[in-house]
């Protein structure tokens, strides 16, 4: 469990991302912890679930730099500090890579990679300030192997692990850990949508993506729930996991194991 700040304070965590998956199972789970959470979605539907879960919602597009600063400047206005940082907001697009367009490309690097870098520069001075801090970058398997079709996320999700392996070389000294999370294919509504993706590129039936696409390598034959994965960012984001940093978690099934 996250621990309560030294000045008696809950601890303030801001998630994106968490209007559907794993970003609305973390925010429940920080909630339920005893956390200030801001979720911020760019998916006004997102106002439900926060407030449901006992969160503040902030609806804001994070392919949009000011967006990114404005999220951080909410937090601190709401609620006067931040601790917490979980960059989670993701999109996907499957496509050949001579047929991938270039406005998709730039919106996924500019969502999963920029945003992260964005508001990771921007939580630095309050977290440094207190001498604590917890990013969690939402990564993938995809940050450690390749798909076919997957141009845009693999690249972006790469990407993510240098920015966190950066970080947190230059965190440690302030209190600041910066991890990234590796999870193979979760339940979420992401997911559920590339399955059909996936049937039209490789000629398959849907049942066969799973199958034969999605599990193939994966030693345990399910998919991870995302309640599993908030778990994980709970532990991550807590005051036990202090000597854990600049480490990319795998919660792939096994998928790596091979």
């Amino acid at each position: 469990m996250v621990a309560p700040s030294t000045l008696g304070h809950p601890r303030v965590a801001i998630v994106t991302g968490s209007s559907s998956g794993i970003g609305e199972a973390v925010v429940k789970q920080f909630c339920q912890e005893g956390l200030q959470v801001l979720a911020v979605d760019a998916n006004p539907q997102g106002l439900d679930i926060a407030e449901a879960a006992g969160a503040v919602f902030y609806q804001a597009d994070l392919t949009d730099p000011e967006a990114c600063r404005g999220s951080v400047a909410e937090t601190i206005k709401r609620f006067g500090h931040v601790d917490i940082l979980v960059n989670n907001a993701g999109i996907q697009h499957v496509e050949a890579l001579e047929d991938f367009p270039e406005a998709k490309w730039h919106q996924i690097i500019d969502l999963m990679l920029t945003a992260p870098f964005l508001l990771t520069q921007a939580v630095w001075p309050h977290m440094r300030q207190g001498q604590w801090g917890r990013i969690v970058n939402m990564a993938s398997i995809h940050a450690s192997v390749a798909s076919p079709g997957k141009v845009g996320y693999v690249s972006a999700k790469h990407g993510l692990v240098g920015l966190t392996r950066t970080a947190a070389l230059e965190g440690g000294a302030a209190g600041i850990t910066v991890n990234a999370l590796c999870p193979a294919y979760v339940r979420t509504p992401l997911v559920e949508r590339q399955i059909a993706d996936q049937a039209r590129l490789n000629g398959m039936d849907e049942q066969q993506v799973i199958e034969e696409v999605m599990l193939k390598n994966a030693a345990i034959k399910r998919l991870i729930e995302p309640d599993e994965v908030a778990a994980l960012v709970s532990y991550l984001a807590s005051e036990q996991a202090g000597a854990v940093t600049g480490a990319c978690w795998s919660m792939d099934l096994g998928w790596t194991a091979q």
